[in-house]
């Protein structure tokens, strides 16, 4: 199948988003539900049931892991260049620095599934698993520091922590819960990943005038071109099979997280400044994300 062909279902979700943002009336209240909805319930759900259920083979997926720990370290390290380098004001570094590390979950596990099937889905969900509550635990940090609030607090709230971590914890200790409990959080995961693209849509804010230009411009080259690249470098070094080597590339080069936005909302951030990151690097990806993919191959 063409790398065109793979992105065009999920990208099809984003764009039908914009278009029921647009022309479908329905009022701010519906969107801010429906982003509430995937956020606290079914995108939890998603990782939860993944992350229990994955075979976590880690034997044979540690360089995948390497690899994957590598781009995303990068981005943390580069994000935090972003404050010496331009001197952002402390609310808009505070906000924006996790779009150059944390990763939009919902285009994972639907390109991911579209790449391999059962087998893309359960390696990213590997990743995931281990990566999700490294990314929002340094968000958080992030935000709660120039709040001055609770680090451990936020941390300990945040629903994708306690999901990834609650998922991690039943898979390691051999915890089955019952097969209807189970089947019921699968299926309002099932939910999250269309609703989540659509949602990521409706959100998508490229208008109106932003500052901090050259921060911004920054932190979208290190998520979309230098955490990939960091990847890429990795992966070759460590020969990986084909398949770890392509999800390993289309993690790093995944754009910025849609929940980044409600995140920094909920922490009294600059929303509209991780608004327009998330909204650029989704658009962005559109051409870069086909570039790594044909790269990984």
């Amino acid at each position: 199948m063409s790398v065109a062909l793979l992105l065009f279902p999920d990208f099809a979700l984003i764009a039908l988003g914009v278009l029921l943002k647009r022309y479908a009336r329905f009022e701010l209240a519906f969107w801010t539900g429906l982003e509430k909805l995937v956020y606290f319930v079914l995108f939890p759900s998603l990782l939860f049931n993944s992350t229990a259920s994955a075979t976590m083979d880690l034997a044979s997926t540690t360089g995948l892991i390497v690899a994957c720990f590598g781009a995303m370290g990068s981005g943390v390290v580069l994000g935090y260049l972003a404050k010496p380098l331009f001197s952002p004001a402390p609310d808009v570094f505070a906000s924006a620095v996790q779009c150059a590390f944390r990763f939009n979950s919902y285009i994972a596990l639907a390109l991911a599934g579209r790449l391999a099937g059962g087998e893309g889905i359960a390696l990213m969900a590997i990743v995931l698993g281990l990566c999700v509550p490294l990314a929002n635990a340094a968000a958080v940090f992030a935000l709660a520091q120039h709040r001055k609030a609770n680090v451990f607090g936020e941390m300990l709230r945040n629903p994708l922590i306690i999901a990834t971590l609650g998922g991690l914890a039943c898979n390691l200790a051999g915890i089955h819960l019952p097969e209807f409990v189970m089947a019921t959080i699968q299926r309002l995961g099932s939910a999250s990943i269309a609703l989540g693209l659509i949602a990521v849509g409706a959100g998508l804010r490229l208008t109106g005038a932003i500052a901090e230009k050259p921060t911004l411009a920054w932190l979208l080259a290190v998520k979309l071109v230098a955490a990939p690249a960091v990847a890429w470098l990795i992966v070759s070094r460590l020969a990986l099979p084909p398949l770890q080597r392509e999800i390993a590339i289309l993690f790093a080069a995944l754009p910025a997280a849609s929940s980044a936005y409600i995140l920094a909302v909920r922490m009294g951030g600059n929303g509209a400044v991780v608004a327009f990151l998330i909204s650029a690097s989704t658009v962005l990806s559109t051409i870069t994300l086909p570039v790594w993919l044909l790269v990984s191959r």
